[in-house]
């Protein structure tokens, strides 16, 4: 799968492909490379990415070479997609591809986390946007494309706190909305595509083997979202400066009131105010262009 570095001199010399950079093999196909190699080699190509210039040939060859060699990352989140709504599964793996090459650009070495457990969230976190955006029957409002989720989480929550399905009083009262906005949000999710419950939900490729959801009747487990939520807002915190990190941490890890936080720091609540709303808008935004 490689060669040395004069062998790879003299192949891309002799067929005219870009010389990669000198101490990085010449991989002629990333999509072969073993996944034990892959994972040796992606560590190095993104090592050498972070220092070529940007736009050169040997940066563009590590860079495509990394996302060959990755490819598979975005195969094996693409399948746990590939029964929801009237999504192509070519189309599926294109916008995974999307989230994989986000990931390479952003991934920094000197966190000392594995690529695959950073790539795996933003592959499919493009992936779920992708469904969101586009699995729906007919043309609703985003506003009522997140209600219909925060309906269905709110459903699971309190089918088990009340042992019974819930009513439209008992969702407004959760999510703290009107009983008219809950039954505007019940009638917009008619509009969202819906696969059969007859799909087999099984792992084989083919779709034609494992229980059928209908023999199941459950739902996504709602801690993965919150996984892939960390990770994406991991290197968000870490890029806030320490006062902000501590004021998160204060706020959110130990509860504290913004009196409290700026009885410590020795600011006003007013201030310490405005430093929490303008760092939840800078990590909210993040978040969203991710």
């Amino acid at each position: 799968m490689t060669t040395s570095v004069n062998a790879r001199q003299g192949t891309a010399l002799s067929t005219g492909t870009p010389e990669a950079a000198e101490d990085l093999p010449w991989i002629e196909d990333g999509g072969k490379v073993a996944p034990k190699d892959a994972r040796v080699l992606t560590r190095l190509f993104l090592d050498r990415l972070q220092v070529l210039e940007e736009g050169t040939q040997e940066y563009q060859y590590a860079r495509n070479t990394l996302i060959e060699m990755n490819l598979s990352l975005v195969t094996f989140a693409a399948r746990r997609f590939r029964n929801r709504g009237s999504g192509d599964m070519e189309d599926i793996v294109q916008v995974g591809t999307i989230g994989l090459i986000k990931a390479i650009d952003r991934f920094d070495l000197s966190r000392e986390v594995e690529f695959t457990s950073f790539a795996i969230p933003y592959i499919a976190g493009e992936i779920k946007r992708f469904f969101r955006d586009t699995s729906w029957a007919v043309h609703v409002p985003r506003r009522l494309q997140e209600l219909r989720v925060a309906i269905a989480k709110s459903k699971e929550v309190l089918t088990t706190e009340l042992g019974r399905t819930p009513t439209v009083k008992d969702l407004s009262a959760h999510l703290q909305l009107t009983e008219e906005e809950v039954i505007e949000g019940l009638v917009a999710a008619n509009g969202y595509v819906a696969g059969s419950i007859d799909t087999p939900g099984g792992d084989d490729e083919n779709g034609d083997g494992g229980q059928a959801y209908t023999d199941t009747l459950g739902e996504l487990d709602p801690a993965l979202d919150l996984f892939e939520d960390l990770h994406a807002l991991a290197p968000l915190l870490q890029d806030l400066d320490e006062r902000e990190r501590t004021i998160i941490e204060m706020r959110f890890g130990q509860e504290m009131t913004q009196a409290e936080i700026g009885g410590v720091l020795d600011l006003s609540q007013m201030h310490i105010s405005r430093l929490l709303s303008r760092t939840l808008t800078k990590l909210r935004t993040g978040l969203l262009t991710t």
